[in-house]
This record gives structure tokens, C-alpha cells and sequence, in this order.
């Protein structure tokens, strides 16, 4: 048995076996696993299992961190014991159960769910963007046939991207995926161009990726309240057309319109805070931002980086964000040349590298959270970070990774100013913990972990 599959079969049972699963997905470093019953969880016995970064527990998901590579491995090992695909969810209905289950979260929680599969196209997509960025910079012909090909590598998913959030909005609602795809073509076809409504034509694309989450929303409500009230033999030709025909026209008149609304009030909010508030805008969006991501909601913000594209062509907030993780990687680095823990230092050397390279994760749940306020410091290193970039007016122009590899997708001019930040973050959350300082036996006295 290989390691990924040792460990697979060890979560699965400290889950409550594979009747208690509900569906499991995987990021970058997480397994995310819905679970039918939570009260079945052996959530101190899967934090101590070797391999087991940590343990997230959210209204909507039990998330695992294991780091990457590592994820994704075991959760194919998972899947393949637990009887599920990958993405794929069970009819039953989870009966999760959270005092502090916020609208706010659950909404949060929800938008991840439907991002969360995308973000390997996402990354992959956004990185051969900005290859072709850099390739361009160094003088390749921007009308040439090989940039061209780049182009449509490159660009491709984002262009169709609303059908692949109609799908998985679909399916997280408990609606038809294909269904929910057609939501998508309903805001981006090009077609809808030559529609005038009250003396005001469309504009494929309007209300972007939020009036494609509004009418699959809607779409999977309808199919579910006519579905209840057609003959079984005639569902398979009737309730996708009243469906169809009754989301079709709710968005032209309705749910675009509305989408388009929240779109630009969403983007104008953000926009207005940069505008006014500057560097100090700057330091209070990255330096909260690690919590938002321990507690794994940060991927609910995937829909309003789209929107900044979609809308500005350039993402002033991406750069910001992503100084939460160099202030972590300041601050691993204070600890690791400042402990005696041979342990810790270990850990440091393994999560240090993909630290830099835009996870944070493994920081976060091997050293930052464990020492407590290195976490503290890291935030304090990340706001100095996103002060910075806030003041230079640094943007992105594309999805990937963050850490040093967004530098491939920064504006042209700015990606010094990018780097510099990356610096500040690092020294300031260097310094920060430093001068703090941290409890080196809370990690010498932590139980070794299963499997070791």
C-alpha cells in the first residue's frame, strides 16, 4: 500500500466511513469532503495523522489540508475507496449543523463550492497568460501566429467561463448540470447583441459571472418546482422547456439586468475603497486576509477578481490579497532561524518553498497557527505588503497562482513595484516576528502524530 493510499483509508475512516460522505472535491491543498453527519467526525484524530496539515471545519465542508502534489494524489486514492468521482455528490441530503452557520458564510460557502473545481483551469489558463505577457515584453510579434496560439490556450476558458459556473452552480443547488451550462450561454452569447428591451439593447456578458450564478440559481428552482407537478413519462421533454423557456426569459428581463447591478455595485465598492482609503485600504485588505483563508472561504472572492477582469480589464485587489501570504513566508522565516525544534524547522524547510510560490496553507496550519503569534506578526508583515501595493497602483491582468508567480501576470510597469511589495511584506513580517517573538514549547510539547 503506497502512503497516498495509507492515508486515504485513514481519513476515510476518521471520517465515518464512506456512508457518512456526502461529495468530495479538492483544491490546491485541500481535501473537501461534505459530510452527512458531522457529530461521526474524529476531527482531533485526523489533525493528528502524519500528512494532515490541519483541519478546517466550515458550514458546508470538512476541508483537509495536505498540501500540494500531496492533495491531489490522495484524493484519487479517496475517491476511489470512498466509491465517488471526484465532484460528484450523493442524493442524500447533509445535515450539517454549525451555531455560527451566517448567511454571509453559507453564501461564501456556496461560491466556493462552485470555483473551487475550476481553479486548476483558472491557474493553468491565467499562467499561460502571462507567459504570452512576457513573451510579448521580450519582443514577439503580438499579431504573430505563435502568440496568437497563445491567445487561445491562454484566454479560452475565461471567454466561456460563465458555462462552466452554470454547470457547477447547478450542481450545487441540486439542479440538471446541463441545464445550468445553458444559464452561461444565456449572458455570454454574442446573439443576445440584437435584443432591445425598453428602448435599451443587451450586452452579452452583462452582470458576468454573478447573472450566471442568479439565473442558474433561478433555472434550478424552476426545474425542481415543475418537476414535482409533470408526469414522470413526459418530464424528460417538458420540464427542461418550461425551464429553459421561463429562465430565458427571467434573465433578458430580470436576472441579467439585476447581475449587472451587483457586478459594478461589487466592483465599485472595492474600487472606491482603493481610490479613498490608499495604502491604509491596502494594509487592512491583505493584513485580514489570512484568516479568510484558514477558514477556507476565501475562494468565494474567485467571482469578484472574474469581475474586476470582466469589467476593468485590470484586478487592483489581486496583488493586495496576495501580500497575506508573503507576510507568512516573512514570518516562517523569523521562526525557522529563531526555534530549537529540529521538528519545526523541518516543517518550515518543506513549507517555505510553496509559501513563495502562492500556498500558504502549509504555513498557516504547520507553523503560523500552532505558535499563535507568528500568525499575529504574519498579518501585521502582509498589511505593510498590501499598503505598498495599494500606493503603487499595482494590478493584475489574469488569474494564477499568487506569491511570485503573479509577477508573470502583473501590468506591464508595475511588476517591479509587484516585487518590491513581495519584499516588504517579507522584511516586515520578518522583523514582526522577530521582535514579538513565540512560544518554542508549544511545538516541542505537541503529541507526535499517527503513522510516524
Amino acid at each position: 500500500m503506497t502512503k497516498q493510499q495509507e492515508l486515504a483509508s485513514q481519513i476515510l475512516q476518521r471520517v465515518g466511513g464512506k456512508e457518512n460522505l456526502r461529495a468530495a472535491t479538492y483544491c490546491m491543498t485541500r481535501l473537501r469532503l461534505t459530510i452527512n453527519d458531522v457529530s461521526t467526525v474524529d476531527v482531533a484524530a485526523l489533525k493528528n495523522l502524519s500528512g494532515v496539515l490541519g483541519v478546517v471545519e466550515t458550514p458546508e465542508q470538512l476541508q483537509i489540508i495536505l498540501g500540494p502534489g500531496v492533495v491531489g494524489k490522495v484524493a484519487a486514492e479517496f475517491t476511489a475507496l470512498a466509491g465517488l468521482q471526484l465532484g460528484e455528490v450523493q442524493d442524500l441530503k447533509a445535515q450539517i449543523k454549525d451555531k455560527n452557520r451566517t448567511p454571509l458564510k453559507m453564501f461564501l460557502g456556496k461560491l466556493a463550492a462552485i470555483f473551487v473545481p475550476l481553479i486548476p483551469a483558472i491557474v493553468g489558463s491565467g499562467m499561460v497568460s502571462g507567459l504570452t505577457n512576457i513573451a510579448i515584453q521580450l519582443g514577439a510579434d503580438p499579431h504573430g501566429t505563435f502568440i496568437t496560439i497563445l491567445n487561445v490556450i491562454g484566454w479560452g476558458f475565461f471567454s466561456y467561463l460563465g458555462i462552466f459556473v452554470g454547470i457547477n452552480t447547478a450542481k450545487e443547488f441540486s439542479g440538471t448540470p446541463a441545464i445550468g451550462g445553458l444559464a452561461g450561454i444565456l449572458i455570454i452569447n454574442p446573439a443576445i447583441a440584437s435584443i432591445t428591451i425598453q428602448g435599451m439593447p443587451l450586452v452579452p456578458g452583462r452582470g458576468g459571472i454573478f447573472g450566471v450564478i442568479l439565473v442558474a440559481w433561478f433555472m434550478t428552482i424552476v426545474e425542481k418546482q415543475v418537476r414535482r407537478f409533470v408526469p414522470n413519462a413526459l418530464d424528460i421533454i417538458v420540464t427542461p422547456l418550461i425551464t429553459l423557456l421561463t429562465g430565458g426569459f427571467a434573465c433578458f428581463y430580470v436576472l441579467q439586468p439585476a447581475g449587472g447591478v451587483l457586478s459594478d455595485g461589487i466592483i465599485q465598492l472595492f474600487k472606491t475603497l482603493l481610490d479613498f482609503g490608499g495604502p491604509a485600504a491596502g494594509f487592512v485588505l491583505a493584513g485580514t486576509f489570512l484568516p479568510v483563508v484558514m477558514s477556507g472561504l476565501h475562494q468565494g472572492l474567485v467571482p469578484v477578481h472574474m469581475e474586476f477582469f470582466n469589467i476593468q480589464k485590470a484586478n487592483p485587489l489581486m496583488p493586495i490579497l496576495a501580500m497575506a501570504g508573503a507576510g507568512q513566508v516573512g514570518a516562517a522565516a523569523a521562526v525557522y532561524l529563531k526555534t530549537k525544534n529540529r521538528q519545526l524547522k523541518e516543517i518550515i524547510k518543506g513549507a517555505l518553498p510553496v509559501g513563495m510560490l502562492g500556498i500558504g496553507e502549509p504555513l498557516i496550519f504547520g507553523v503560523a497557527l500552532p505558535l499563535g503569534r507568528p500568525f499575529i506578526t504574519a498579518c501585521i508583515g502582509a498589511g505593510f505588503g498590501g499598503a505598498f501595493q495599494a500606493a503603487m497602483h499595482v494590478n493584475a491582468i489574469a488569474m494564477g497562482l499568487s506569491g511570485i508567480p503573479l509577477a508573470f501576470l502583473i501590468q506591464p510597469g508595475s511588476i517591479l513595484y509587484y516585487l518590491a511589495g513581495i519584499l516588504v511584506a517579507y522584511a516586515a513580517g520578518f522583523l514582526a516576528t522577530w521582535l514579538v517573538g513565540f512560544d518554542d514549547c508549544k511545538m516541542e510539547s505537541a503529541p507526535e502524530k499517527e503513522g510516524r
